[in-house]
């Protein structure tokens, strides 16, 4: 059995500062694709991973992760986070939500039939609060 491939790590910050692709990082290290990704983690260059739990509470179903409703939140989430989305992404999704704040309306998720829009219960409403991180995190409100 073979000894595995090391990664030198200053060589791995050289090449990722040159804007190499992972598929060309592997191909030059002879490594996976995988291989690579777990190097930049380890040498600390790769961006933390953001998370979407808050914006999208339930378990969604594979068909239903890439729904508008789904885009929407995680897009918001990450303005929140302080990665915002392209701008014509993000200008969907904050259209999407003021709209239906607008109109007293909030979304609900059924793994079965997948999301909807209903009335906005008791005066909280999910998406609302999710636009309103958003604002935070692009620094308005």
């Amino acid at each position: 059995m073979g000894r595995r491939p090391t990664i030198d790590r200053d060589e791995l910050a050289q090449l990722v500062g040159r804007g190499l692709s992972v598929a060309e990082l592997a191909q030059h290290f002879g490594v996976s694709e995988s291989g690579v990704l777990q190097a930049k983690r380890a040498a600390g260059l790769s961006r933390d991973m953001l998370d979407h739990k808050a914006a999208l509470p339930w378990k969604v179903a594979r068909e239903h992760a890439q729904s508008g409703p789904a885009t929407n939140l995680r897009n918001l989430s990450a303005a929140a986070q302080g990665r915002a989305p392209q701008a014509e992404r993000l200008n969907t999704a904050l259209r999407w939500a003021q709209r239906l704040v607008d109109n007293g309306l909030d979304v609900a998720y059924d793994p079965a039939g997948g999301f909807t829009e209903v009335a906005a219960a008791g005066g909280y409403s999910h998406v609302g609060t999710v636009l309103e991180a958003a604002r935070r995190g692009m620094g308005g409100e």
